[in-house]
This record gives structure tokens, sequence and C-alpha cells, in this order.
């Protein structure tokens, strides 16, 4: 679903990426880890092409990103990303942020888009807010409408960069227990996320990055019960 060979990234004169290799079948929930600044977001943004490389290729599901508007149009509908920030349009209800790139993207009649938003909500568990506005919401709740802004444009992929870090502790919880759905329905997703816990119990691999580089990766029990890496273990150490 997803084949990075060989990227390199850099801004200026800093090197964040250092040629990665990465693969992720359909289906796979795949974590990424590691301490601020070793390249996990910028990697993630790359898939999405928000950010180009500068070497190497990215494959995502048969297309390779080549810098074209048509290519990167048909990825970007085929891949949903969910930010740290929630970047709701605030004059617009709950309902119509969700229906808004269906109906301008995807060209789907209002009809169709507001009854894809309502059971998106509904699933989110958010059916009650339909017609709020974002600055009425949580954090918590706004994470959740920005997942089902996402998914209103039934992405193959979905992307998640730490989309917890914003929010006050005792929401984050929410927005996980939605992401876990997600997992078992059997999303391909690929996850910046600074919740251990999180990435132990949901990924089917958890990948462990620094300095730009992958430095450890492996099924989440292997990675965090026997790891190899003196990095990866000092990482731990300080997080767990």
């Amino acid at each position: 679903m997803i084949q990075v060979e060989n990227i390199f990234k850099s801004f200026g004169e800093v090197e964040v990426l250092k040629g990665i290799n990465l693969s992720v079948q359909a289906g796979e929930v795949v974590s990424l880890i590691g301490s601020s600044g070793s390249g996990k977001s910028t990697l993630l943004r790359c898939l999405n092409y928000l950010e180009k490389v500068d070497r190497g290729k990215i494959v995502i599901d048969g297309i390779e990103l080549k810098e074209s508007h048509t290519n990167i149009g048909k990825i970007r509908r085929e891949v949903g990303m969910v930010f740290q920030q929630f970047n709701l349009f605030p004059h617009m209800t709950v309902l119509e942020n969700i229906m808004e790139a269906p109906i301008q993207v995807l060209k789907k009649s209002r009809q169709d888009a507001m009854e894809t938003a309502q059971r998106l909500l509904d699933k989110v568990g958010l059916s009650d807010k339909a017609h709020v506005y974002p600055r009425k919401l949580s954090g918590g709740q706004q994470q959740r409408v920005a997942i089902a802004r996402a998914l209103a444009m039934n992405p193959k992929i979905m992307l998640f960069d730490e989309p917890t870090s914003a929010l006050d502790p005792e929401l984050v919880g929410e927005v996980l227990s939605v992401m876990k759905e997600l997992a078992q329905e059997g999303m391909t997703m690929v996850i910046v996320t600074h919740e251990m816990a999180f990435a132990r119990d949901v990924a089917h691999r958890v990948i462990y990055m620094h300095n730009g580089i992958i430095e450890e990766e492996g099924k989440p029990e292997e990675l965090f019960n026997h790891p190899k890496s003196e990095k990866l273990k000092s990482f731990l150490g300080r997080v767990i």
C-alpha cells in the first residue's frame, strides 16, 4: 500500500531524513515513535506530498508521487491526514466542515455529503454536535470532527501526526478510542505518536526513528520489551 525507497529530505543545511526505506501493507497499523526532531512528522508529511523529498521514491497504492496536479490530487483523495491542530473552519458548523471537501473535491451532491457526514459523526460519537460551531467544542471533540472530516473523503490510508499532543490529558482517550476502532476495522494507518501504550496495544509494527534514520523496528512486544538499540533503550527509559 505504501512503499518508501531511500528518501532524503533537507531543510536548508539541515538533513532531516537520511535514506528512509519503509513499506506498509494494506490493513497494517504502523506507529512512528522517537524524540522530537527525529524526522517522524517530516516523513509523514512526505507521504502526502505536503513536503517534497529531495531524493528517493514514494509509491502509494501503486501510484508514484510526482510533481503533477493530477497525480498529487489523486493521492490526497486516497490518503487522509489528521494533524496536531484541528484546523476546522470556524465559520462552518461541524456538519458543514465534514461536508465541504466531498462536495468541492469529490463533487458529491449536498444530500449524499450530508448523509455521509451524519454517519461519520455517529461513528465518532458526536451526532448531537452536527449544528454546533467548532468554538463550542472541546479539543477532543474538535479532533474527532477532524477525523470524521478526513474519513468523509473515503481514504484508503489514514495518516495521524501526533493527533493527541494538543489535548488535555483527560481528552486523549476519546480520540484514541476512535483510532482503535478504525484499526480494528482494517484501515491502513501510519501514526506519529507519543502515546506508548497506544502504540503497544494497537500497532502491528512500531518504528523508532532517531536523527533522521530508522534506528529499529519490530512488533510492539519485541521492540518495547527487548529493544536492541542503546538509543531506543535510552528513549524508552525516558518515556515509559
